[in-house]
């Protein structure tokens, strides 16, 4: 159910993102509620891990209370000690790397891809040392890394392969799910993901062997799990672990959107696909760029950005927008240039991309319930800007 909008006058503001709603929610949360099981791992817990093993085909996903803590619990999974190497992208969260600095690992920055903003694959592997252990493609705006050559470089050299898919749901890389092509996966629900329950995560577990441990540690570093399956009389401390469970409330949430999860992504895809015939005059004057999607790859509509001529455009370009009562922001600070990413990890190779693009980057508004019309009228400004 999409909350129905007055006809749009141009007077309105349009906000950079606005949560995910369909109507079900309440209906959901007050089950919970009724069910008297706030806590994790109830009813909607169940199905909506149900509903993620189906879609994406993995042997396990646990819900967790964000992707930071799915991401944590990979880190375990793998066994990242002090040490550790682990190559990712610098143009990324700062939880991608956090969960491995945690561990004591050390996380090796290489440069990105222009087209994509995603990991250069041919980067990879003279950034591998004696001390690597495990590759993290983050898949930039739904759209997936390269990863056959990521596999058969994890492959040739025996590592592992965290997905960062914070921004990856239902979307896909040569038809599997992003998030279930490595050991692991990591998804978010955070406000500003397609599908969100204010705060929260999921971890995809690929192979069977690894759930049982995954399980133990979700749950406080006990087999409370099997306790609850009947598999065992009583629960026991069997190794370290910490409270990666989400509220039912949280999750009950999420779920009246899985639900409408093809609704939602169509409708998303809808205003992505005019955004991009709306300004490809534009880019094809050479004024912007707009977004690559690689053959093989099936984005998501996370997110529509653009790329000015360099960081000064980019910031009139807001204040234009933001005069105009349009809310457009840039992304993430690259993370070797930030202080942490100084103190823990190392960018190895040039920086031929990351930081210049970064600097280029801007992302219009984008949300579930944008009308044709507020999309026009964004990209309509975006166009008197560059005097179209």
């Amino acid at each position: 159910m999409e909350e129905k909008k007055l006809p749009f006058t141009g007077r309105e503001k349009i906000r950079f993102n606005v949560p995910p709603f369909t109507g079900r929610e309440y209906e959901y949360v007050r089950q919970a509620v009724e069910n008297q099981k706030i806590c994790g791992d109830g009813e909607f817990t169940k199905k909506a891990s149900h509903w993620f093993e189906e879609k994406t085909g993995t042997a396990k996903c646990l819900m967790t209370t964000s992707c930071t803590h799915a991401t944590e619990l990979a880190a375990i999974l793998a066994d990242i000690k002090p040490g550790d190497e682990i190559i990712m992208p610098s143009y990324t969260f700062v939880s991608t790397a956090n969960a491995f600095v945690l561990r004591g690992g050390v996380p090796v920055f290489v440069d990105i891809r222009p087209d994509t903003m995603n990991i250069d694959e041919k980067q990879i592997e003279a950034a591998i040392t004696e001390k690597t252990k495990a590759i993290v493609p983050v898949h930039y705006a739904g759209v997936a890394c390269e990863m056959d050559t990521i596999m058969d470089i994890a492959k040739r050299h025996n590592l592992l392969v965290i997905e960062d898919a914070a921004q990856g749901v239902m979307a896909s890389y040569k038809g599997k799910a992003l998030g279930s092509i490595g050991d692991y996966g990591c998804y978010s629900f955070h406000e500003t993901k397609n599908y969100s329950m204010g705060e929260g995560g999921a971890l995809l577990i690929r192979d069977r062997e690894h759930v049982e441990r995954a399980e133990i540690i979700r749950e406080k570093g006990t087999d409370r799990s099997k306790y609850f399956r009947g598999q065992v009389d009583k629960y026991r401390w069997q190794e370290f672990g910490s409270s990666y469970l989400p509220s039912e409330l949280n999750v009950a949430y999420l779920y009246a959107q899985l639900e409408m999860a093809d609704q939602i992504n169509e409708a998303r895809l809808a205003r992505w696909n005019e955004y991009y015939k709306l300004l490809t005059p534009l880019s094809q004057a050479g004024r912007i760029e707009l977004p690559v999607v690689p053959e093989g790859c099936v984005h998501n509509a996370h997110m529509f950005y653009i790329k000015t001529a360099d960081e000064h455009e980019r910031q009139e370009l807001i204040n234009y927008l933001k005069e105009r009562d349009i809310l457009a922001v840039y992304h993430y600070v690259p993370l070797h240039s930030a202080p942490a990413g100084i103190k823990y990890g190392r960018f190895n190779g040039e920086d031929v991309y990351t930081t210049k693009e970064s600097e280029r980057l801007l992302r219009l508004p984008m949300y579930y319930g944008l009308t044709a019309e507020e999309t026009a009228f964004v990209a309509d400004q975006v166009k008197e800007f560059y005097g179209w």
